[in-house]
C-alpha cells in the first residue's frame, strides 16, 4: 500500500515541503531515497524500537520510503515521526484518509518518546501558507509552533500520542496562545539599566544617537572606563521589536537550536558578543549543514565585538559586505543560502597596546608608531563603515560617588522611539528602509542634505582629517538623525557639527602624535 505523509525541512532560515511516500510489498528489505543523510538513514533503527516499545508490531514487509523532492539533500532526525507515521499507514494500522491535513515533525527515541528538533517556527509558517489544517510536533517545542495562528499545533511526548491525534480520540488538545498579550507583557524586561552608569554624557548621548537611526558604534577607551558596561546596556534604549521583527528573528534562533525549551516569540532585540576566537565561518553562517551564523542570530538586534582588533584581520573583513547590504549569502559547490543580518555592530577597544593612550593621569607605554600599527589592524573600509566613533575617558571620582541618579534607559528610549517613529514616517514608501543608517545616496540628497554653511564645514572637516567618500554620507545619516532627535526637519549646522564629532578617530587624525 503506498501513502503520503507531509513534513518540512529549513533551507536557509525557510521552510520547504518534504512528501514521505512510502510503499510497502512483499519482502522483508528496507530502503530510503530521496537524498538521505547518514541521520536519515539510521532512522530505521530508532523507528523499529520506537514501534515496539510503543506496544505495536513492525511489519517485517519490503518497506521503500521517497523522501520527495529527490534532488534536495535531507538532513537531521526531524522526519523520524512522518516516516514511523507513514509505515504503519501503510500497515493499515491507522487511518490514511486524514494525513493530508497534516503536516508532522519529529525525532524518536528508542523509547517511543518524541523529541524536539530545531526550524520549527518556518516549519510552522510554512504549513500554513500550504494550507494544513493541523500540525504536529514534539511537546518540548509545541509553543515556538502556535505562535502561528488559523494552524492547530498539537505537541506530543511520544509517538502513540501522535496516533491519538490521527485517530481523532479527542485525548490532545491543540495549544492555543494568545501571541499579543505575551509579547505586550514581556517587551521592555531588561536586567540592565542607563540608570546605573555615572558620568560618562557624551558616551550616553552617542548611544543615543546610535540607536535613534540604527547607526553603528565604535567606542575606544582604556581599560576600566564602562565601554563593554554600557555597550551591554544598549538594549535597554532600543526600539521594541514589532510583532514581524519577532517573527523572524525567532526564526532565525529556531533553525539554529538557540530557543529554550518552552520558547514562544524572543520579545527583546538579541545581543550577540562572540568571542575574539570566533572563526569567519562561525561569524557569517555556513558549514557542512548550513546553520546561520553571529552575525544573523544578532538580526534585528546588536552584534558587540570587544577586543576589536584582537579580531584576526580576516574574520573583520567579512563584515564589510553583511554591514552594507544588510543580508549575507554563503555560496558552497552544494548549496546557496540566504540569511538576513540587519544589526547594528557595536564594537569597542583600547586605544593602544597597553590601554593607556591619550589617559589624563597614566602615562602611554607604547613605542613610536605602535598606536598607529595597533589602530591599523582595522582597515580603513571597514571603519568607515562604522557611523560614529567615540573615544571614552575614565570616570571621574565625584561622578562614581555621585548619589544623584542618572537617566533612566526608560527615558532615553522613549527620544529613540520617537526619533524612529519620524523616519518610519519619512521612509514609508521606500522598500527596505526603516532608519536613517539604511538610506541610500539618492535619499540622502532629497533628505539629509545641508545649506551652504553645513557643507562648508564638513568640506573643511573632511580636508583636514582626509575623510574617504564613504565618510560623507555617513556624516550626512548621522546629521539626520540628530535632526530628528531634535525635532528638525532640517539639518542644520549645528547637527553637522555634531555628526562631525562622531568621527573624530578616523585613520587621518588619530594618533598622529605618534
Amino acid at each position: 500500500m503506498l501513502t503520503k505523509v507531509y513534513s518540512a525541512a529549513i533551507q536557509g532560515i525557510e521552510a520547504y515541503p518534504v512528501t514521505i511516500e512510502t510503499e510497502m510489498s512483499q519482502g522483508t528489505r528496507f530502503m530510503i531515497v530521496g537524498l538521505p543523510d547518514t541521520a536519515v538513514k539510521e532512522s530505521y533503527e530508532r523507528i523499529v524500537a520506537a514501534i515496539g516499545h510503543s506496544g505495536l508490531t513492525y511489519p517485517r514487509r519490503r518497506i521503500t520510503i521517497n523522501l520527495a523532492p529527490a534532488d534536495i539533500k535531507k538532513e537531521g532526525a526531524g522526519f523520524d515521526l512522518p516516516m514511523a507515521i507513514g509505515i504503519l499507514a501503510s500497515a493499515e494500522m491507522i487511518p490514511v484518509d486524514t494525513l493530508a491535513d497534516y503536516m508532522i515533525m519529529g525525532e524518536l527515541s528508542l523509547d517511543g518518546s518524541v523529541l524536539p528538533v530545531k526550524g520549527v517556527l518556518p516549519m510552522a509558517v510554512k504549513a500554513r501558507e500550504m494550507g494544513y489544517k493541523r500540525l504536529i510536533v514534539p511537546e518540548a517545542n509545541v509553543t515556538e509552533a502556535a505562535v502561528v495562528n488559523r494552524v492547530e499545533v498539537y505537541g506530543v511526548r511520544n509517538l502513540v500520542e501522535a496516533l491519538g491525534v490521527i485517530r481523532d480520540t479527542g485525548e490532545l488538545q491543540p495549544t492555543v496562545i494568545n501571541t499579543r498579550e505575551i509579547f505586550a507583557g514581556n517587551v521592555m524586561n531588561f536586567d540592565a539599566d542607563f540608570s546605573e552608569v555615572k558620568g560618562q554624557q557624551t558616551v550616553k548621548r552617542a548611544f543615543e544617537v546610535a540607536c535613534a537611526g540604527g547607526h553603528n558604534i565604535l567606542l575606544i577607551g582604556p581599560p576600566g572606563s564602562g565601554k563593554s558596561m554600557m555597550a551591554k546596556r544598549l538594549p535597554s534604549i532600543l526600539p521594541p521589536l514589532s510583532m514581524a521583527e519577532a517573527l523572524e528573528t525567532t526564526k532565525i534562533h529556531s533553525v539554529a537550536g538557540k530557543l529554550a525549551r518552552g520558547s514562544m516569540l524572543m520579545t527583546s532585540r538579541p545581543f550577540r558578543t562572540p568571542h575574539h576566537t570566533v572563526s569567519p565561518v562561525a561569524l557569517v553562517g555556513g558549514g557542512s549543514n548550513p546553520m546561520p551564523g553571529e552575525i544573523s542570530l544578532a538580526h534585528n538586534g546588536v552584534l558587540f565585538l570587544d577586543e576589536f582588533p584582537e579580531f584576526p584581520r580576516s574574520v573583520l573583513e567579512v563584515l564589510r559586505q553583511p554591514i552594507e547590504d544588510r543580508v549575507i549569502t554563503v555560496s558552497r559547490a552544494k548549496y546557496s543560502v540566504n540569511y538576513p543580518a540587519s544589526f547594528m555592530l557595536v564594537a569597542s577597544m583600547n586605544p593602544c597596546p597597553c590601554g593607556y593612550y591619550g589617559h589624563p593621569t597614566k602615562p602611554c607605554t607604547c613605542m613610536p608608531g605602535q598606536v598607529r600599527k595597533y589602530m591599523n589592524r582595522i582597515s580603513g573600509p571597514l571603519l568607515d563603515r562604522i557611523d560614529i566613533q567615540v573615544e571614552i575617558q575614565p570616570v571621574e571620582f565625584d561622578d562614581i560617588a555621585s548619589t544623584v541618579p542618572a537617566e533612566s534607559s526608560a527615558d532615553i528610549r522613549e527620544r529613540v522611539i520617537k526619533a524612529r517613529a519620524i523616519q518610519q514616517a519619512r521612509y514609508a514608501d521606500c522598500p527596505g528602509v526603516h532608519c536613517n543608517a539604511q538610506i541610500n545616496s539618492r535619499l540622502l540628497r532629497r533628505y539629509a542634505w545641508p545649506d551652504a554653511e553645513g557643507l562648508a564645514k564638513l568640506k573643511e572637516r573632511m580636508t583636514r582629517l582626509d575623510m574617504s567618500a564613504r565618510a560623507f554620507d555617513r556624516i550626512l545619516r548621522v546629521a539626520r538623525t540628530i535632526a530628528d532627535l531634535d525635532g528638525s526637519e532640517a539639518v542644520l549646522t549645528r547637527h553637522i557639527a555634531e555628526a562631525i564629532g562622531y568621527r573624530s578617530l578616523d585613520r587621518g587624525n588619530y594618533g598622529k602624535t605618534y
